[in-house]
């Protein structure tokens, strides 16, 4: 279980960004009417890349001890 954990963490910090799930990581969704017309994908921004879970959590650890040391 700590080598999981420190292979998912490790993952977080050498690549925080993972492929949007709900573009697949193109930044395109299908147009609601239309064959080929197509829209930017609303959750990821068009980018095709999303932050890893994992990684908020360490950016947010970050900004907590960013701000305990800055008094």
């Amino acid at each position: 279980m700590i080598v999981v954990t420190f292979g998912y963490v490790t993952a977080c910090w050498l690549w925080p960004f993972v492929a949007c799930r709900r573009c697949h990581g193109t930044g395109k969704r299908p147009a609601l009417f239309g064959g080929k017309a197509f829209g930017i994908c609303r959750r990821c921004d068009g980018t095709g890349r999303r932050l890893r879970p994992g990684r908020r959590v360490l950016n947010y650890l970050r900004t907590i001890r960013g701000r305990d040391t800055n008094r």
